[in-house]
């Protein structure tokens, strides 16, 4: 039985051939960790908002975990992967996504240094452009309609 961040084995039969590690032609350097299981770890990263660091030792180490989500999410391999997740949603009529959204929300750390420090004016709208790219985090928010509470990643 899989977990709440876990993916099932149906779901992993859709993305083995996507997400799959291969070894070096070489035969040299260690095998790879086994994909499903820090597939499964970024998904608990990813769901829980913790930081890498916080993973639990039943996933790969969080180095691994996220050396890999680096790769997917450069290759373009995690995108795929949710969009044929997403499919298959929608065919069974479990997702609707012309009823979801994604709201987003740039917040500066905190409000009053940058005011003082004169990197912001302190009229009631703020002046985002002058503010250190750097010192902004970007919050997404996504809800939907079978959802009760809402899901920030930042």
């Amino acid at each position: 039985m899989s977990g709440r961040w876990e993916v099932s084995d149906a779901q992993w039969a859709l993305l083995e051939p996507i997400l799959q590690s291969k070894r070096r032609p070489d035969g040299k350097g260690r095998p790879p960790k086994d994909a499903r299981t820090v597939l499964n770890g970024v998904l608990w990263i990813l769901g829980t908002g913790a930081q890498w660091r916080e993973m639990p030792e039943k996933y790969p180490p969080y180095q691994t975990c996220h050396r890999r989500f680096q790769q997917w999410v450069r290759s373009g391999a995690l995108a795929k992967a949710l969009r044929k997740l997403a499919q298959r949603l929608q065919v069974e009529g479990r997702l609707n996504l012309e009823e979801a959204f994604i709201d987003v929300m740039f917040a500066a750390p905190n409000w009053n240094t940058h005011a003082a420090a004169g990197l912001i004016p302190t009229s009631e709208e703020p002046d985002t452009d002058r503010i250190p790219d750097e010192r902004l985090r970007l919050i997404f928010t996504c809800c939907h309609p079978g959802s009760r509470r809402k899901r920030r990643w930042r």
